[in-house]
């Protein structure tokens, strides 16, 4: 018998839609020591994150303190950061709140500060039926020009986004993409199975399992200080080296956990990390409480693992 030859590597990435690139971070909102919006700070840490590459950043979700920042700091903030990475990067910026009138406001002011897309959470708190959900993102979509993402996160707001209901909300020609937190890779398939919506993992422990499925990427929040190790994730898997793909991937669990199951939010340890890294961040805004000086030298201590060892 002939020995058959092992299929050669892939030399393109799996088609697959992609409306705001592959590689995205949910950025932080910096602060001065005083508490002020710093837009100098979101410039540089933005351009960092770009040149480091980041195809898209998210601005203003959860991860970027969205409950306590004001509509005109939002609107600010993607003007800012625009203007810093230009046409280099895609701009999300997150518009979700539990009030629908609110977000049309919040998406119509993004999309004159020069915003890409939204990123449109599922209403919080008061915990919606179906029906109000997706009317709720319909909404939205028909008041502006931009493409949506929506954000399925039950484990913040109550409420999914069950799967029979995104089918419906695909059909809408500008909600294109899903940013992913719902932890249902059975329902998530069979979205993916009979939708072109992209698929972003919202879950930085998910990055490779969700993109092997037929996901876009990723919307991360350990990537604000990890932007080229995530992405190199993705590059090995498209180049058809799984395992590589996989020893990346395993490399990035230790910090991930400290940084996004360690108890504290993902904004807490994210900017304890930054300020110890000498990058723009700044102090959280309360609620939040800064990380202890213990944590954040435990952050440093992953972080520097992670670095040398890829």
């Amino acid at each position: 018998m002939t020995a058959t030859s092992p299929p050669s590597p892939r030399s393109h990435p799996l088609p697959r839609p992609r409306p705001f690139g592959r590689a995205l971070c949910a950025m932080v909102t910096p602060f001065t020591e005083e508490g002020l919006l710093d837009l100098d700070g979101a410039q540089r840490l933005a351009e960092r994150l770009v040149s480091e590459g980041c195809d898209g950043l998210v601005l203003s979700g959860t991860t970027g303190e969205s409950p306590t920042t004001t509509d005109a700091e939002k609107s600010a903030l993607v003007r800012a950061v625009a203007e810093a990475v230009g046409d280099r990067a895609a701009i999300v910026a997150g518009i979700g709140t539990a009030d629908t009138r609110h977000c049309v406001q919040l998406a119509l002011e993004a999309e004159k500060a020069g915003a890409d897309g939204l990123l449109v959470v599922t209403p919080y708190y008061s915990r919606p039926p179906q029906d109000a959900v997706e009317a709720h993102f319909r909404t939205i979509a028909d008041a502006g020009a931009l493409p949506l993402a929506l954000y399925d996160i039950p484990g913040r707001t109550g409420t999914r986004i069950e799967p029979e209901t995104m089918l419906r909300l695909a059909e809408h020609p500008r909600i294109v993409a899903v940013k992913d937190c719902a932890y249902d890779l059975l329902g998530t398939q069979k979205v993916l199975a009979a939708t072109e919506l992209a698929y972003y993992t919202g879950c930085d422990e998910y990055v490779l399992a969700l993109y092997a499925i037929g996901g876009a990427g990723y919307i991360s929040t350990v990537a604000n200080v990890t932007p080229r190790h995530f992405r190199s994730v993705l590059h090995a898997f498209d180049a058809g080296d799984t395992d590589e793909a996989a020893r990346l991937m395993q490399l990035t669990i230790p910090l991930t956990e400290l940084m996004m199951a360690s108890g504290l939010p993902g904004t807490v340890t994210t900017k304890a990390l930054l300020g110890a890294l000498g990058l723009p961040a700044g102090p959280v805004r309360a609620p939040l409480q800064p990380a202890g000086r213990e944590t954040t030298d435990g952050l440093l201590t992953a972080y520097e693992r992670l670095t040398a060892a890829a």
